[in-house]
Order: C-alpha cells, then structure tokens, then sequence
C-alpha cells in the first residue's frame, strides 16, 4: 500500500490547478541568418588570432494571447590584421505559450528564461555557420541573461514584453 501525502494541491484545500502558471516551447526557428567572408579566399590562410566581437540582444513581443516570441539576437565578427576575417549575424527566435504567469513575471521570463531556453540552439547555429564558412567553430562562451537583464533595467533600457 503507497503513503499518501497531502501537499494542499486538491481542490478540496481551496487549490485550483487551471490558476497554477504554465509555460510551453510553442517553436523556434531561424529568423535571418548571415555569413560573410569578404575577403576569402586569403582570409582563410592567415595564421594570427582574429580578434573576435560579439553583440547579443534580446527583444520581446506579444504574438497572441497567452504566446509571447522572443528573439535572440547575436553578432560577431571576426578581424585579423590584414582586415574582416568574418561576419555572422543570427536573428533566432522561439514562441513561448505562457498562461495564467503574473503580470509582474511576463517581462523577466521574456528577456531572461526565453533567451537562456533558445542560446544553446542559437550558439550551435553561429558555430557551424562560420564552420562552414571555413574557420574553426565560434563556441560562444553562456551568457548570463539575468545579470544583463538587470544591468538594462537599472539603466532603464529594457522595454515591456
């Protein structure tokens, strides 16, 4: 015979499963991808380390009722001494069903759990693309979107999701 333990999650305990928030990966996908190698084919045999910048953003929108995208955004480019190596530019996104989640939580999921969720699938994308553009793979180090997120909104710089 199994315990039975109460943890107050019936309805007889006042709890009410449809109001307990639910979140769900509707799909993501490729936005816009772009590589370039502008200076191919001598970029491809230059032996010094590039110097390597990248740029990461994130943007939020309301889709549809209870669904959210969220768009990752990252760039980098690579320059050596001799001029670009290479640029890439991943426009990566993903709809997130939320229902019954706070007002209060909306924009902290959206600009920090949606992005973190969708960078490793973005990260492989950038890797591979300037892999088949004939460099070694960029492996992005992870991001911490929580610091980022607060270091925007103590700048005053993240908008509502």
């Amino acid at each position: 015979m199994a315990d039975e333990i109460d943890l107050g999650a019936n309805s007889e305990n006042g709890f009410d499963e449809q109001a307990m928030p639910q979140v769900a990966i509707l799909t993501q996908y490729v936005k816009d991808l772009s590589f370039e190698n502008p200076n191919a084919p001598a970029s491809l045999q230059v032996q010094s380390q590039p110097r390597i910048d990248v740029n990461v953003g994130v943007n939020a929108r309301k889709a549809a009722d209870d669904v959210y995208e969220v768009e990752l955004k990252i760039s980098a480019k690579a320059d050596t001494d001799t001029g670009p190596a290479f640029m890439v530019e991943l426009l990566y996104a993903g709809l997130f069903g939320l229902k019954n989640v706070p007002e209060e939580a909306l924009e902290p999921f959206c600009i920090i759990e949606g992005p973190r969720i969708l960078f490793p699938f973005a990260r492989r994308i950038i890797a591979d693309a300037v892999r088949d553009g004939g460099f070694p793979p960029l492996m992005l180090d992870p991001i911490d979107f929580g610091a980022l997120y607060m270091a925007q909104q103590q700048q005053g710089q993240v908008g509502n999701a």
